[in-house]
């Protein structure tokens, strides 16, 4: 019986591979024009086609909303015109308004549009139904770009960190706004044949109504959005080319900082350090690209959102930016996170191939890591080495949004490895229901000598999507030998865990009401090791009331929590834990100048920072979230952060409180040009009842940026960072200690400039 329920899911998740599938697509085809010349704004003076350039371009109109009134004609009407050449892919949205001084239009940096009121589009290239790219631009001509993925996994939906090289340009007027954008076909990959058959979707937000509307509907009822895409034939004897990028870049920088590792004592070092690297990319057969990196360029010069880590009992996932990495991220995605690429931590090359055939897609990385052979001592027999690394994915994609594939990982240590194959599937049965499905096998060698370890993990999920009910359903089961050294496991793919979690939600859709929408749903949570014993469970309800530009929630969960011996000092024995908490959330986007969310829970949690020779307890806990988006102009926007979180003993006794304050000041002098200063101010206050000491640390970041495009910018920067430490001598050396004040640790002045060649 301990392994019945993830039984009965795997066999149901095999029958469904015999179930007959009906494709549906969506109806009638737009077809697209040659035309003769580049179009311009100038062709659709007075908001319509005013030119023979213009008026032979095809026409949709007649956007349907998908929110907040799913079905509704589109409170504006919007025309969108699109041609193309043997050169470029265009589109000219008409986006009326009868309040044009209304509008919500920023002068903001690259990809922060999302506050904007904006139209783009997506292509689907290669009419899978299962990934597309997707332009979209705001009324100044502001761009953002990213690859949309179909699924329901991690790495499913939008993938901001793709960047492509086309333009826009946007304009205001009496009516409305206009807005350009011209891709080239060099920046596409798609068959490599004399006729394409692609799929096409137009979008437009107005966001002081909460508004996305789509063209043709991009229906609520339907699971999937490319298979509601228009099918858009007419594009004949195009070609990406057999064309080419180069990207060398040069970073430099003066670094003093505190050394916490110099021999004698903590010391304060400068150095200088300059990095001369070039990417490139080579694009063959219209749909192939190769991807080479020669002391790649991982110089990050955004930082990373602030999250919470104090009290976690996990590891905090950040997102990957480095740019080697982004391009076709999702290719190698499956839903068990099999490749996080902030493993790879410090290569010094590496070549990538990724690309399509038909039906088929193949995507390969061969890198080295050095940062494991790094700071070690002399005789550790793993100093100075480095990890190599071997990365394959192929896939089928067949029927109605099906696929089946593969995915292969090996990473070499010293004299260990760690390898990794996985067979994964998508199958769609219905409108509104599929599953996933992963397999997965490990087995493992350590660096330094030791026995070989095998595990597997079995991972199957059921969904419903439609514009009433919702549902997920997805069971998980990892042995304990199972490990993926390249990958990232969440609580519920960690190694020794077997169960399920399930997830329903009911929507509602009042008549004549200011509520557009609200849901109640159901979220419940069963884990238990492979022995069988419970190790955390998870229930409770959730609603939310959701009105054109407001939204509010509310959620109370009760949990069950295990620590097992060996996971806590002092623990030798099995012990289990109950607490549960209350939680509210607010959004506002009602303003154009200020837009709010904000995040309260209450209750009690499981404390993992107890004193030193003390267990886990059960804690009192509050915990505020609160962003704020503040524009006082158009080209000044002023992103703050802040949580607080606090613990206590049930007998009133603290444990901790932590702040982290981040207020992000951007300035945007033109599309190109802008000034960002970021201020992050972090702050732990201990208590008695804790391990943890007082700590507190305040950064400075000033950049000024000018970014031609993705790859042909220029920075210049400075950082600075504070923190609460002295220096002291004891018995001939220094000694680092906890201080009252903050000192300055460390400061730099960086310079990095790249510069996109391409043919």
């Amino acid at each position: 019986m301990k392994h019945l329920l993830f039984q009965r899911w795997a066999i149901c998740a095999l029958l469904t591979v015999f179930i007959s599938i009906a494709c549906q697509a969506a109806d009638g085809e737009f077809l697209i024009p040659r035309i003769d010349g580049q179009p311009t704004l100038s062709d659709f003076a007075g908001m319509q086609p005013s030119t023979s350039l213009a008026k032979s371009m095809n026409k949709a109109g007649n956007f349907v909303q998908r929110e907040p009134y799913p079905g509704e004609p589109s409170a504006q009407h919007t025309e969108a015109y699109i041609g193309y050449d043997d050169e470029s892919l265009y589109v000219v949205f008409l986006a009326f308004d009868e309040s044009p001084e209304l509008i919500r239009s920023n002068m903001a940096a690259r990809e922060n549009i999302g506050q904007d009121d904006h139209v783009g589009f997506m292509v689907d290239t290669f009419n899978n139904q299962r990934s597309a790219f997707a332009f979209y631009s705001n009324s100044r001509g502001i761009q953002l770009d990213m690859r949309w993925a179909e699924g329901s996994g991690r790495r499913a939906g939008f993938d901001r960190t793709f960047d492509a090289v086309w333009f826009s340009e946007g304009e205001l007027t009496d009516q409305g706004y206009m807005v350009l954008i011209t891709v080239p076909m060099k920046s596409l990959r798609f068959n490599e044949s004399d006729e394409q058959l692609w799929r096409v979707q137009f979008n437009r937000q107005t966001t002081r109504y909460g508004e996305q509307s789509f063209w043709p509907e991009y229906s609520i009822n339907v699971e999937g959005r490319l298979n509601q895409a228009a099918l858009m034939p007419g594009i004949k004897d195009v070609s990406s080319g057999n064309n080419y990028q180069v990207i060398p870049f040069f970073f430099a920088r003066e670094l003093d900082a505190l050394d916490t590792s110099a021999i004698g004592g903590p010391k304060f070092d400068r150095s200088s350090e300059q990095e001369v690297g070039v990417d490139a990319k080579f694009v063959f057969n219209d749909s192939w690209a190769l991807d080479l990196t020669l002391n790649p360029d991982f110089s990050q010069i955004e930082s990373d959102q602030p999250q919470v880590t104090v009290n976690e009992r996990f590891e905090v996932q950040f997102p990957e930016r480095r740019p080697f990495f982004i391009e076709n991220a999702n290719f190698f995605s499956t839903d068990s996170n099999l490749v996080f690429t902030r493993r790879i931590v410090d290569p010094e090359g590496g070549i990538r191939l990724t690309g399509r055939e038909g039906d088929y897609g193949f995507g390969g990385i061969l890198i080295n890591d050095a940062a494991p052979g790094l700071n070690r001592e002399a005789d550790d027999p793993l100093n100075g080495e480095k990890a190599n690394i071997a990365i394959i994915r192929g896939f089928k994609d067949f029927g109605n949004q099906n696929r089946a594939g593969f995915l292969a990982t090996e990473r070499q240590l010293g004299d260990g490895f760690n390898r990794v194959l996985s067979l994964d599937s998508r199958i769609k049965f219905t409108d509104n229901w599929f599953t996933q499905m992963q397999v997965i096998g490990t087995e493992s060698e350590p660096s330094i000598g030791g026995d070989v370890t095998t595990g597997y993990q079995r991972n199957v999920m059921f969904n419903r999507e439609g514009r009433t009910y919702r549902n997920h359903s997805h069971c998980i089961e990892t042995t304990s030998d199972f490990k993926a050294e390249l990958g990232f496991q969440n609580r519920y793919f960690r190694p020794n865990t077997s169960g399920c979690h399930q997830s329903s939600t009911i929507n509602f859709y009042p008549e004549n009401s200011a509520v557009n929408r609200w849901n109640m749903n159901g979220f419940g949570v069963y884990l238990e090791d492979m022995e069988g014993t419970r190790i955390y469970s998870e229930l409770g309800p959730r609603f939310d009331v959701r009105f054109e530009t407001t939204g509010i929630n509310a959620r109370w969960t009760d949990y069950t929590e295990m620590v097992q011996p060996g996971q806590f000092p002092g623990v030798n024995r099995i012990m289990s834990y109950d607490y549960d908490n209350w939680q509210i959330g607010f959004d506002n986007n009602s303003l154009e100048s200020l837009q709010i969310k904000a995040n309260y829970r209450k209750g009690t949690t499981l404390n993992l920072v107890p004193q030193i020779g003390a267990l886990p307890s059960v804690a009192d806990t509050s915990r505020i979230d609160l962003n704020i988006l503040l524009r006082p102009t158009t080209q000044l926007s002023i992103a703050n952060t802040y949580f607080l979180t606090q613990l206590d003993t049930l007998g009133g006794q603290k444990v901790f409180s932590n702040e982290i304050f981040r207020s992000n000041w951007n300035y945007q002098f033109t599309r190109e040009l802008s000034l960002r200063f970021i201020a992050q101010y972090d702050k732990t206050e201990a208590g008695p009842a804790t391990r943890l000491e007082n700590d507190e640390n305040l950064n400075f970041d000033v950049l000024l940026r000018y970014v031609i495009n993705p790859w042909s910018s220029f920075y210049i920067g400075y950082n600075s960072n504070q923190s609460n430490f002295d220096i002291v001598d004891f018995e001939d050396e220094r000694e680092l200690i906890t201080a009252d004040e903050l000192r300055n640790d460390g400061d730099q002045f960086f310079v990095k400039f790249s510069y996109l060649f391409q043919r």
